[in-house]
């Protein structure tokens, strides 16, 4: 037989056993009798595609004019033209040399709507469904999309939402898509509940959880929205709250919710075994690594024996010790935490093994689930990258960190086996949330040293970059106003160093003696010394205005020291500082253990009107005096000394003392005084504080109230100011109270009311006093 006779009859024996369909229900091979040799084409003859175009078809199937292909060829082809979703229907034959694709379009999607919708907006609605303006329609499709906004609403607290959709035709192969969106009542949290627990109240844990009960202000708050992901989040918490307590045994036995169909409600169960609370028995650290000492380590260990159990000590232990042994020229070491329970006196045992780890590489790191935020930004947040040696210890540091910063609603890190033995990949799987707010809180005003009422619009992660900006317009009595923007740089040139500006103006009038205005700016930065350790450099420049009332100047009713300032008018202040703080709270909004601290030494003589030098700083003890009622205690401390490097120091350089420190007196009611009642300042102030803080009883953990009760000693004495008559000692003030901390939407708020027990005559007293609550 001639060669082109066999070609034909493998042309037309492959005709016959290779034609293939594909429809909505998938691909599917009419016949497949294998091709006894390649076959190939002189050209691709495309049918049907009118919208589509022929060129389009021809781009998306495998097979070429002059080149054989197979049986795989023509179905892989049909899989690609089916799944760009264009097409309804595929066929793919031979037809002598001419390869014959035939197709049946979709319609095309003219216009998407959506109808009902209230709460969530159109184009968060668009950005769910994947159903789009001249996109292929499909049934498919547009069941899938019905499902995203379902859960779209769902994350809102609407679980009952109810969305149907209709289909009109148009003409000319396009239809329009509605959504029609019943969004129905929020769903609600009826309640919480904790089934096994004894060392801990029912209150005590929903406060650790993220998920709470629906109360007056969750339409605010939002924390009463349920879903599985957020569930399992909290029986994490609760894991790791339990293990930072003692309880190592501690595990969530079950936990489910329960929808109240009649109330639209959740009921969510927590089942809990708690087990023994441990101390720390022996803690020592071994070695067997030549090189490594292990009396060398020890001071390191932050588990001390008789100490309550706790793994995140355990943990930065465990990363106190690998960073130093890593730096030391042991990369490849791992740190092994092993621990030895005793049950007869409850107590767990810990060794910390540093032996030589396998030798493994960072092949890459791997990042996905990021819609919003860069990549880079999450890889700054590892010690490690590609190349360098595999470790442990330093992907959970990473975790904590990535969570830490509030970008993201999940983390998870896992890592796989890379091209060779010796390489992992490590994969960061994240989820971005919303970082933007509008607040509406309560601020300070140093100008008027008094509470003001702010909105603010603040940005933690602006364009992805993980860069944090603020913009805050505020107001309140004696007319004061401010204005600031505050932008912050977290990794400033590529290094762990927060760099930033604040850009800075307010006004205000001193019962009607004078109208006082500042405007300035501050430029910061910020370096990590340890994990908890942090130092910021400052400079700040400022002009200073006074307008005085003639009136008052006129008849004698200010002194001399203050009618020389506002007849000056105006003042320039440049100074530097610098300041250690030391923070190991638990949480910056409710802390309930831990030490936070600060000491600034600040120096003003680089040009301007003031010349001085000022040490000052604060410190603040949080302990839980009751873990099941959650009763914090609180004792904080501070002091604060200037000196004059120049000639004087003015008025607004010294030190003002009153209701901010010691509770009862007015905002500067306490410290040196002229005979007419002028506060002028001091050089020197010590201050102390013990307060107690309960939860409001009666009261769901979501309203955020708690009763506070303290006792405030003070005292501001000395003074630099040229003035005559000055009243002025050094005698403690002191003062009692009682007062309520509410964790408000709009920020954390307190009104206090205290009782001076101890004060001089001429002082200024204030029983109550409205203001931020802990202003670190």
């Amino acid at each position: 037989m001639k060669a082109g006779s066999k070609f034909l009859n493998a042309v037309s024996a492959f005709a016959l056993s290779a034609s293939v369909v594909a429809s909505g229900a998938g691909v599917v091979v009419l016949a497949s009798a294998p091709i006894a040799q390649a076959a190939t084409i002189q050209r691709v003859d495309v049918r049907g595609a009118q919208r589509a175009g022929e060129e389009a078809v021809r781009s998306n199937i495998t097979i070429r004019p002059g080149v054989s292909f197979s049986e795989a060829d023509i179905d892989e082809s049909v899989k690609r033209l089916y799944s760009t979703g264009y097409f309804s229907d595929v066929r793919i034959s031979v037809s002598g040399r001419s390869l014959v694709v035939t197709v049946n379009e979709n319609q095309l999607v003219n216009q998407v709507v959506f109808n009902g919708n209230r709460k969530i907006k159109d184009d968060k609605l668009a950005g769910a469904v994947q159903t789009q303006p001249l996109g292929p329609y499909s049934d498919a499709l547009l069941s899938s999309d019905v499902e995203r906004l379902k859960e779209a609403y769902s994350a809102t607290g609407r679980s009952d939402v109810e969305i149907t959709t209709q289909v009109v035709p148009v003409g000319q192969g396009r239809v329009n898509i509605a959504f029609q969106i019943n969004e129905g009542d929020r769903t609600k949290i009826d309640s919480i509940n904790f089934v096994g627990n004894q060392a801990y109240g029912n209150r005590r844990l929903r406060d650790v959880i993220a998920t709470k009960e629906s109360g007056p202000l969750s339409f605010l708050t939002r924390k009463d929205v349920y879903n599985d992901d957020k569930r399992r989040a909290d029986e994490e918490a609760l894991r790791q709250f339990y293990y930072n307590h003692g309880y190592a045994d501690f595990r969530v036995v079950s936990s489910d919710a329960a929808l109240d169909e009649s109330k639209n409600a959740y009921t969510v169960n927590f089942t809990v075994e708690e087990g023994q609370r441990y101390t720390f028995g022996d803690v020592r650290v071994e070695s067997t690594v030549d090189g490594i000492n292990a009396e060398d380590l020890q001071g390191l260990v932050e588990t001390k024996s008789g100490d309550t159990y706790s793994a995140k000590d355990i943990q930065k232990s465990m990363e106190a010790i690998s960073e130093r042994v890593a730096a030391a020229g042991y990369p490849f070491a791992r740190v092994t935490p092993r621990g030895d329970r005793n049950f007869q006196n409850n107590t767990i045992g810990v060794s910390y093994l540093v032996d030589q780890g396998e030798r493994a590489y960072v092949e890459r790191i791997e990042v996905r689930g990021n819609t919003r935020t860069r990549d880079y930004v999450i890889r700054r947040e590892f010690d490690i990258s590609e190349g360098d040696a595999f470790n442990q210890t330093m992907i959970t540091r990473a975790k904590r960190r990535l969570e830490a910063l509030g970008y993201f609603g999940k983390v998870n890190i896992s890592t796989t086996q890379g091209t060779s033995a010796d390489r992992v990949i490590i994969v960061v799987d994240v989820e971005d949330q919303s970082t933007g707010s509008f607040g509406i809180g309560v601020g300070y005003s140093p100008s008027s040293d008094s509470a003001i009422l702010e909105a603010s619009i603040e940005e933690k992660n602006f364009l992805g970059r993980g860069q944090y900006i603020r913009i805050a317009v505020g107001g309140g009595l004696d007319d004061a106003r401010t204005y600031s923007l505050s932008f912050t740089e977290p990794y400033f040139l590529g290094y762990r160093l927060a760099a930033g500006f604040d850009v800075f103006r307010s006004q205000s009038s001193s019962e009607d003696y004078y109208d006082y205005n500042e405007q300035g700016f501050t430029l910061r930065v910020t370096a990590p010394i340890t994990e908890d350790l942090a130092t910021t450099f400052r400079y700040t420049y400022k002009e200073i205005g006074y307008d005085g009332n003639d009136n008052y100047l006129n008849n004698g009713n200010l002194s001399q020291p203050y009618i020389d300032m506002i007849n000056h008018g105006d003042y320039v202040q440049s100074s530097i500082s610098q300041t250690l703080t030391y923070n190991t709270v638990d949480s910056m909004t409710l802390p309930r253990e831990g030490i936070y601290a600060t000491v600034t030494h600040e120096y003003a003589g680089l040009g301007g009107d003031s010349e001085y030098y000022k040490i000052y700083g604060r410190a603040r003890y949080f302990t839980l005096l009751s873990d099941e009622a959650d009763i914090i205690g609180q004792l904080s401390a501070g002091a604060g000394h200037v000196i004059a490097t120049g000639d004087k120091l003015n008025i607004f350089d010294q030190f003002t003392f009153g209701g901010k420190q010691v509770r009862g007196f007015e905002n500067n009611g306490l410290g040196p005084r002229m005979p007419n009642g002028d506060a002028l300042g001091g050089t020197t102030y010590f201050n102390a504080s013990a307060e107690v803080s309960i939860p409001a009883p009666g009261l769901p953990e979501d309203f955020g109230l708690r009763l506070n009760a303290f006792a405030d000693a003070g005292v501001l004495y000395g003074n630099d100011v040229p003035a005559a008559g000055v009243r002025d000692d050094n005698s403690i003030r002191a003062s009692v109270g009682a007062g309520l901390t509410w964790a408000s939407p709009f920020g954390a708020l307190r009104v206090d009311y205290a009782v001076p027990v101890a004060k001089e005559d001429y002082d200024e007293t204030q029983n109550f006093r409205f203001s931020m609550a802990n202003q670190f």
